[in-house]
């Protein structure tokens, strides 16, 4: 495959899945940077890349290059201040799915932990009970083997990698995690096995309620 034919290949992995005068909902693949990063080799990312074909695109929120999944821009300045608006007040709901390393043994629980940067180690973020902020994550077991467990990961909060470190603090490190989960557990993917699967947010013109879902590619 030559490298325009790869290109084209990954551009037309992006589905959009709605699009108006006012945002832009659509699947970012894992692997890739939801907006530019530091540095010359890091300016490929999903908005730059949308803004080729739609123009003016204005960040709401992120999700981690390691993960897959739904994220929405708005297309003006007033429809992203709605929108971050509707974030800050915890009035988007946000649904992910992960695979993670052992049996959970609750069939459902919530997850408490302040998170804080880990400023050595950056970009890792940890648990910090006396100078991390408040972050909540809630979950569903939606299936267990001897060896995984299958979860519905509904986040309160949204800290840079809560969820990662979160269920790595309970004990169940996501498969695939490059970044948080021991060797062992990190080889049994090839990707990090988490993807937003759902989001949910009153439409920043009509203000009618918007609900999208995908579904997990793993």
């Amino acid at each position: 495959m030559s490298a325009v034919d790869a290109q084209r290949s990954v551009d037309d992995a992006l589905a959009v899945l709605a699009v108006d005068a006012d945002c832009l909902v659509v699947a970012k693949p894992a692997g890739m940077l939801s907006v530019p990063g530091r540095g010359p080799s890091s300016q490929d990312c999903l908005l730059s890349r949308l803004q080729v074909r739609f123009g003016d695109l204005f960040v709401v929120h992120r999700l981690d290059m390691a993960t897959s999944g739904l994220i929405v821009f708005a297309r003006s300045a007033e429809a992203q201040r709605r929108l971050n608006r509707a974030f800050a007040e915890r009035a988007v709901e946000k649904r992910y799915v992960a695979t993670v390393d052992g049996e959970v043994a609750a069939d459902s629980g919530e997850i408490d932990l302040p998170l804080a940067s880990d400023w050595p180690n950056r970009p890792r973020q940890r648990v910090d009970p006396v100078a991390g902020k408040p972050s909540v994550t809630r979950y569903r077991v939606l299936e267990r083997s001897a060896t995984c467990t299958r979860l519905s990961l509904s986040p309160v909060t949204g800290r840079s990698h809560q969820l990662r470190v979160h269920l790595l603090a309970l004990g169940h490190p996501i498969l695939g995690d490059a970044l948080y989960a021991p060797d062992a557990v990190r080889a049994r993917a090839e990707r990090l096995l988490l993807h937003a699967e759902g989001l949910a947010f009153a439409h920043p013109g009509s203000g009618a309620w918007s609900s999208f879902s995908l579904a997990a590619p793993f």
